[in-house]
């Protein structure tokens, strides 16, 4: 790991991390904003992810690639509940591990994270549709509660299709609510 690496991932997560609090205010969920991904600049998860760095994707990417799993990833997931991989329990009806249906706040959240993270990776390429079509592209792979991925699906499909200002205009008409999904 040089310090260019390191400097360049700590430029990456903290513009990320400020987009998504731009995000999060505009969703009406400010304090979930500043709190988002701290975990990022901890030792577990920012030494992997300045060894890593890539600049165009992520590097647990990288790391997964290398070791066949990401340990910064599983602290990551770990410790954020905006990710849908925090939300599994064991089911004791079917003995297995399965997905939960996220609050509404942390849908919200990862929403805003993952239009974010478009953004930042995909930079003058980055359109409305953009985290759409990589929310699409991984689907059929994905272990998330139907209920949570529907929820998503439509706030993306939403952005792509009427752009910023209207789905975040939604998005804090259900937040006000106060009413789950």
């Amino acid at each position: 790991m040089s310090f260019k690496s390191a400097f360049l991932h700590f430029k990456t997560i903290t513009k990320h991390r400020h987009t998504v609090i731009a995000h999060c205010a505009r969703a009406g969920i400010l304090w979930q904003g500043l709190k988002h991904d701290l975990s990022k600049y901890s030792p577990a998860e920012f030494l992997p992810g300045a060894r890593f760095y890539l600049g165009t994707r992520s590097p647990n990417e990288a790391e997964r690639e290398k070791y066949g799993y990401s340990l910064a990833w599983m602290h990551h997931k770990g410790r954020n509940r905006h990710h849908f991989e925090y939300w599994t329990d064991y089911n004791p009806k079917v003995h297995r591990m399965e997905p939960v249906k996220m609050p509404l706040k942390y849908v919200v959240e990862m929403f805003c994270d993952r239009v974010a993270a478009s953004k930042i990776y995909q930079g003058e390429n980055y359109r409305d549709d953009s985290a759409l079509k990589y929310f699409i592209h991984g689907k059929a792979h994905r272990k998330i509660h139907p209920e949570t991925s529907a929820l998503l699906e439509k706030l993306l499909k939403m952005l792509a299709k009427h752009g910023e200002e209207k789905t975040f205009a939604y998005i804090r008409q259900l937040i006000r609510r106060g009413k789950e999904y």
